[in-house]
C-alpha cells in the first residue's frame, strides 16, 4: 500500500474578500511541484463564497468538473441552457468535453455558501458537453459508503463521469470500521475528511486532512469520533 498525508494546515489558500479558498492541489497562484494531481484528480478546492457573489461565466474544455455544497445554495448557469439550484446533499457533475461556458454563484445575499469544487481528467476528449445533477438521501451514507458519482456506461446510483472513477460519502458514528474495496484494478482513493478524526489505513486523520492510498484493492476506516468523508477512487494514470 502507498499512502500520501495532505494535512488541512498544508493546502494552498487565498482570501479574495468574496471567496475564501482552500487548494489541495497546485492551483492559480498556488504552485507546489510535490502537489500538480494524484492520479487524475487534478483539483479539489474547497470554496466559500460571501452572498450574492460567485464565479462569473468562463469556459472549460476536456474536464470533469463536479460541485458538492456542503453549506448553503449554489445557482448554476450554463451555456448548454442548463440553469438550476444545488444544495446540500446535491452533487453537479459537467462534462466539459468539446467547450462549455458556465457561472457557480452563492444564490442567497445573506449567508456564505461551502461548496467542493473538483476537476477529474476525462476518459475520452472531444465529447458532447453534458451535464448531470442529482440528490442523495444522508441516511443512506450512515456507516455505509454512499456512492454520488459512477462510470459512464456503468451500473450504479451515482451521476455519471466520462472516466472510471467513483466518487462515495460516508458518515461514520464514533467506534464504526469500515472496509474500503477498489473498484477498478489499478484505481487509487483519496479520502477527504469533511468533519470529525477517523484513521484511514493506519493514518489518524481530522477535519479537512486528506489521504491518498493506491497500489492496493482495499484498506481500513475507523472513526475515532463522529466523522463525515469523502472518498474518490480515480485512475492513477
Amino acid at each position: 500500500m502507498k499512502k500520501v498525508i495532505h494535512k488541512a494546515d498544508t493546502r494552498g489558500h487565498a482570501d479574495h474578500g468574496w471567496l475564501n479558498t482552500h487548494h489541495s492541489f497546485s492551483f492559480a497562484s498556488y504552485v507546489n511541484p510535490e502537489r500538480g494531481h494524484f492520479g487524475m484528480l487534478r483539483v479539489l478546492n474547497d470554496d466559500t463564497v460571501t452572498g450574492g457573489r460567485g464565479f462569473g461565466t468562463h469556459p472549460h474544455e476536456n474536464m470533469e468538473i463536479i460541485s458538492i455544497p456542503l453549506e448553503g445554495d449554489l445557482e448554476h448557469n450554463d451555456s448548454m441552457g442548463t440553469s438550476g439550484v444545488i444544495r446540500k446533499n446535491d452533487v453537479q457533475l459537467m462534462s466539459a468535453g468539446t467547450g462549455v461556458y458556465h457561472s457557480e454563484k452563492n444564490r442567497n445575499g445573506n449567508e456564505a455558501v461551502n461548496f467542493l469544487q473538483l476537476w477529474i481528467f476525462p476518459k475520452y476528449k472531444g465529447i458532447a458537453p453534458r451535464y448531470d445533477q442529482k440528490t442523495f438521501e444522508p441516511s443512506e451514507r450512515k456507516n455505509q459508503f454512499q456512492e454520488v458519482v459512477s462510470p459512464l456506461g456503468a451500473a450504479g446510483s451515482g451521476v455519471k463521469i466520462n472516466q472510471d472513477a467513483y466518487l462515495h460519502m460516508a458518515d461514520m458514528t464514533e467506534g464504526t470500521q469500515l472496509t474500503y474495496q477498489v473498484k477498478v484494478g489499478g484505481n487509487g482513493v483519496y479520502v477527504f475528511v469533511l468533519k470529525g478524526e477517523v484513521t484511514v489505513g493506519g493514518e489518524a486523520l481530522h477535519e479537512r486532512d486528506a489521504i491518498g492510498i493506491s497500489e492496493t484493492d482495499s484498506f481500513e476506516l475507523e472513526a475515532n469520533a463522529a466523522a463525515e468523508l469523502l472518498l474518490i477512487e480515480i485512475p492513477m494514470n
